[in-house]
């Protein structure tokens, strides 16, 4: 494989990250605008531990993704009474918090005779995990892979549970919820917790490929790009938001040639895929014929 179609396959990988972090909180009827911030939280969480403190890679990725997981039950509790356009805006909200406050933070220091640290809207720069072991981009984007494809099996064994019905069953009908016994509080607030922790395993996958990371890159439009990945894929299956992110990097790359035009090409095949697909490719009746397909006979 080239270079370029190993970075662009890389960025996938990345990006489906926050994508399914997305799809976890519109599987419980809520539509979040803000998921650039954990994924935020999530790299400079990476950059902190392992630049600063010396942590290994993993140490580094579990805290900030407990902290993100923290994070994102905080707002989870703030906002309970909050729903609908309300929850979305408080979202966004807390992701320009996030953002223009690391613009304000600036603690740069040397290290190996290297410049490195937080820099406000410089960013923080010499991640060099990647270099330090030799890891080519071929191999961290298997590793990126790896990490990914346990994540979604995980969703998809999670797809069978009792958890994942009741949360789309919270998702679709408060009222038939409660009256099935179901309490949408608990539902709600793990879910965005969990989508939190999975927004901040991916930011922190991002600052080790970039080996840099500055504030502008957690910017809004992450975060409407990630509602639209799980829009164009659906929410019948985990597979739903990784096809919209590859949908989305892939049209957009391969009309890269038309420049200026590519986002308006862009933008007309999306709104062509939604009127054939409303619910998005993979919508809950694809879904559910699919499982029927596959979980046959307990398969």
């Amino acid at each position: 494989m080239s270079l370029y179609l190993i970075t662009v396959l890389t960025n996938v990988c990345l990006f489906s990250f926050i994508a399914l972090s997305a799809y976890l909180i519109l599987i419980v009827g809520e539509v979040s605008f803000g998921q650039q911030a954990f994924f935020g939280v999530g790299a400079y969480s990476l950059a902190i531990f392992y630049v600063y403190f010396d942590f290994s890679v993993v140490f580094s990725i579990l805290f900030g993704m407990t902290i993100c997981f923290f994070l994102a039950l905080l707002l989870s509790l703030i906002t309970i009474k909050l729903s609908g356009l309300y929850f979305a805006m408080a979202t966004l909200a807390f992701a320009e918090i996030f953002r223009l406050s690391m613009n304000l933070i600036r603690f740069p220091i040397e290290k190996e005779d290297r410049a490195t640290g937080l820099n406000g809207p410089e960013g923080f720069e010499n991640i060099r995990w990647i270099f330090e072991n030799n890891i080519d981009p071929l191999g961290f984007f298997y590793i990126t892979l790896i990490i990914l494809s346990i994540l979604v099996i995980f969703l998809f064994v999670l797809e069978r549970s009792f958890v994942m019905k009741n949360a789309r069953i919270v998702g679709k009908d408060l009222i038939l919820a409660q009256s099935l016994g179901i309490s949408p509080r608990p539902y709600r607030v793990f879910f965005i917790g969990a989508a939190g922790a999975i927004s901040g395993l991916g930011g922190g996958l991002f600052a080790l490929a970039n080996t840099y990371i500055e504030p502008a890159m957690f910017g809004m439009m992450l975060g409407v790009h990630s509602l639209a990945y799980t829009i164009i894929g659906g929410l019948g299956l985990p597979i739903g938001p990784l096809l919209g992110v590859l949908i989305d990097i892939g049209i957009l790359e391969s009309i890269r040639f038309l420049s200026e035009y590519r986002m308006i090409i862009f933008g007309g095949l999306v709104a062509i895929i939604l009127i054939f697909y409303p619910e998005g490719i993979i919508s809950p009746r694809i879904a559910s014929r699919l499982k029927r397909l596959f979980f046959k006979k307990g398969l």
